[in-house]
């Protein structure tokens, strides 16, 4: 099994792969499949997979040491099953492997990776990243129905009712809010005091440890319980190439759960950047990004729009920002040590150098009235 984060499919053999494909999709066709990495890798490692026999999308764990909870595969592939046929655009499954301890002992083929994987359709479409493509969305008109269909799909998703889509036990939402900020709480400590810890100031580990109090003193009340993405954002979502207001997936859903709503609105806006931002909001932004162009909506545009769609009140949004840049500081700290460990590719903290503090820094300007 390749896993070395020197390989260029880290992870994922293409002969395993291939031979599983044969057999699960039933075409001997797939034992040629080819991969390559999709996106920067720095959650889930997602890969395409080409073959005589089609392309398809392979998704798995980091590898490495990880937290469980945020990587599970059954969970992710579970809610896109769930969420197809409403009003959520998601890839459809094709094909699951539980990993190698839940599949010990059973008849089914030999599984593709060392980790519970899936594979999904390939959704053909535009991800914007850092730069637009050429010729796509190029008028402000264009741009600002990327940000209102991100809108719209987000509050889709937030009015799917999880029971009538089979998700009724999908999480514990009383209480989520509380468990978040100790869920991560104790994976900034983990990566702080791992074998090969972060290079972290300690004036940085005292305001993240203080951030994280600040949260715990004042969640708010949840409005409304319902499914959450856990890490929305215009780079998760597939544009339909022809129409840039139209969203043709919503990928990455390891963080998926049931929850309050609002966690995803308050991250959104962190990594949302918008043209005029200076100081305390662009220190906070360490990955480049298209929403600073003429057309895309303002973070307080998005805000205005979501409670219009939902009728939610946006009056407790600073705490949910706040939340939001103390989780990925988190995120972007636990990357930083996986690579300092060597578990996953040092191309994985391109750009995330120094990252932690700015965003600790900016939930506490928001909490203190900075607003977004």
């Amino acid at each position: 099994m390749t896993t070395s984060a020197r390989t260029p499919t880290p992870g994922a053999d293409p002969a395993a792969v291939g031979g599983w494909l044969a057999t699960v999709l039933d075409d001997e066709r797939w034992t040629s499949a080819r991969l390559a990495p999709i996106g920067a890798g720095r959650s889930n490692l997602t890969y395409r997979v080409d073959s005589p026999a089609g392309s398809v999308v392979l998704r798995r764990p980091p590898v490495g040491d990880v937290a469980a909870t945020a990587h599970d595969m059954g969970r992710e592939q579970r809610v896109i099953a769930a969420l197809a046929g409403t009003a959520v655009p998601v890839p459809a499954v094709l094909a699951t492997y539980p990993g190698p301890g839940d599949a010990a002992g059973h008849d089914g083929p030999a599984g593709p990776t060392d980790a519970p994987c899936f594979v999904m359709e390939l959704v053909d479409g535009v991800v914007p990243l850092a730069d637009l493509p050429d010729g796509w969305a190029t008028t402000g008109d264009d741009r600002r129905r990327i940000g209102e269909a991100l809108v719209d799909v987000l509050a889709a998703l937030h009015a799917v009712d999880p029971a009538e889509v089979g998700l009724a036990d999908f999480g514990r939402p009383e209480g989520f809010m509380e468990r978040q900020i100790r869920r991560w709480g104790k994976q900034w400590a983990a990566a702080r005091d791992g074998a090969d810890p972060i290079p972290v100031d300690e004036a940085v580990e005292t305001d993240l440890t203080r951030l994280a109090e600040r949260l715990a003193a004042d969640v708010p009340a949840t409005q409304r319980h319902t499914i959450v993405h856990g890490d929305y954002r215009l780079d998760n979502c597939v544009f339909d190439a022809a129409d840039p207001g139209r969203i043709r997936a919503v990928l990455d859903w390891e963080m998926s759960t049931l929850g309050d709503p609002l966690a995803d609105v308050g991250l959104l806006l962190v990594y949302w950047k918008q043209a005029g931002d200076t100081g305390i909001w662009a220190d906070a932004q360490p990955l480049p990004g298209p929403t600073t162009l003429p057309g895309f909506p303002t973070r307080r545009e998005l805000v205005d729009g979501y409670a219009a769609r939902t009728g939610l009140d946006p009056a407790p949004l600073p705490w949910y920002v706040a939340f939001g840049a103390f989780k990925l500081a988190v995120v972007l700290a636990g990357i930083l040590a996986r690579v300092r460990a060597g578990s996953v590719p040092a191309q994985m903290a391109d750009g995330l150098d120094g990252s932690v503090g700015p965003l600790v820094a900016l939930g506490h300007h928001v909490l203190d009235g900075g607003g977004f």
